[in-house]
């Protein structure tokens, strides 16, 4: 494998930058261009939902790195412009200033874009939260609001709703499944995150969907809902997930099914490599994968860049992911929920102390923990050894 002499980076955030680094760290001395379609420089977006919508953290925290190690990286930023095509045999980037750039290597790692309701996005107090910018108009919105309306109980809207109950408002949180959090974990531990927002007294409205915002004026007034209720709220989060963010990339001969499909070392096309939320890969053990998870960017920058270098391995992570909401801390390995056996080893709910496994075809898949951050990290040892599910109980029970 040839060298290459220019790379591209598509997506400005932690998988990019990551990917960045980790090219001039492995040796790569030649063009450098990093692509941005936000014109602020990489920063964290974990914290966006719990740490600068509470305002213990002031917004330039979350910046991933000093002004003095974005330069030492030799790349041009190019912030604030849009990657709009990519024409994989010219190996050529058109960004929507009209620059066309040209590449020997590119990685994409444009993240992925929220879903919206059909309708009502464009009233006041409306709010989805992607972006930095997102969570400071929230944050404004939270504090200005009485009563508010997530609809979506996954991860950022539960994290949301735990924020906004710290600040005093009426919540309540809306879902068409049964439980928040249950794509994620499960039938059981979904239950025990409905209940932790219930004893925080978040109104839990799950099995039903939004048909239609109301409003007054231009501003939100609250959601109708099919089960014929209706909740009132002075303001709105959509928090219904996110797709990847890979309109541009039609036409560009790229297999796109849930995102940008690539082989087991990150590759998606000769040349091109993939990382962070958008990029699909089969993980060796769990199946074919697309991870939304901060940890998973950073990894996987890495990973992909190795393998425009010519060092590609196959990409085999223990996949980590953690929510804190109130006073717990939901950490989590692996394959979680799903159609996989829950096998609980602790069980304390009422000191909020939880922890169990999740197995498929005998074999450890998955571990989550509640506030117990050290039986967390042991029984990683079993996801990563994808150990027989009761040789790890018994394990457990002995530690």
């Amino acid at each position: 494998m040839t060298t290459p002499s220019r790379i591209v980076v598509v997506g400005a955030s932690a998988a990019g930058l990551t990917a960045a680094e980790a090219l001039r760290h492995n040796g790569f001395t030649g063009t450098l261009t990093i692509v941005g379609a936000e014109s602020r420089p990489p920063y964290d977006r974990p914290p966006l939902s719990k740490q600068i919508l509470r305002g213990t953290w002031r917004p330039d925290r979350v910046t991933l790195r000093r002004p003095d190690a974005l330069t030492a990286l030799g790349a041009d930023w190019l912030l604030g412009v849009a990657a709009v095509a990519l024409d994989t045999d010219a190996r050529e980037l058109a960004l929507a200033d009209g620059t066309v750039l040209p590449y020997d290597g590119l990685v994409i790692a444009a993240g992925v874009t929220p879903r919206r309701l059909p309708t009502g996005h464009e009233l006041g107090g409306v709010h989805l939260l992607r972006t930095l910018d997102d969570a400071l108009t929230l944050r404004d919105g939270l504090l200005a609001a009485t009563s508010v309306a997530i609809v979506g109980a996954g991860f950022l809207g539960s994290e949301v709703a735990a924020v906004a109950r710290e600040l005093g408002l009426d919540v309540t949180l809306i879902d068409p499944l049964p439980n928040p959090l249950i794509r994620q974990f499960g039938d059981h531990v979904a239950q025990l995150c409905a209940e932790l927002h219930t004893q925080h007294g978040v109104q839990v409205r799950s099995g039903t969907a939004v048909t239609r915002l109301t409003s007054r004026d231009g501003r939100v007034t609250g959601l109708d809902l099919d089960d014929g209720g209706h909740v009132t709220a002075d303001l709105v989060l959509v928090a219904i997930g996110s797709t990847p963010a890979v309109g541009w990339l039609t036409g560009s001969g790229l297999n796109l099914a849930d995102g940008v499909r690539c082989d087991q070392t990150c590759l998606a096309a000769p040349g091109v490599v993939a990382a962070g939320d958008l990029a699909s890969w089969p993980h060796p053990h769990l199946g074919r994968m697309r991870v939304e998870h901060r940890m998973n960017a950073t990894d996987q920058g890495t990973a992909a860049a190795r393998t425009l270098l010519g060092a590609a391995t196959p990409f085999a992570p223990v996949p980590y992911f953690w929510t804190d909401q109130y006073d717990v801390k939901i950490q989590a390995y692996g394959r979680t929920g799903g159609d996989a056996e829950l096998h609980i080893i602790t069980d304390d709910t009422a000191a909020h102390r939880f922890a169990a496994l999740y197995s498929t075809d005998g074999r450890v898949t998955g571990a989550v923990t509640w506030n117990l951050p050290r039986q967390a990290r042991a029984l990683r040892h079993h996801v990563a050894q994808r150990t027989p599910w009761r040789q790890a109980l018994r394990h457990a029970a002995t530690t």
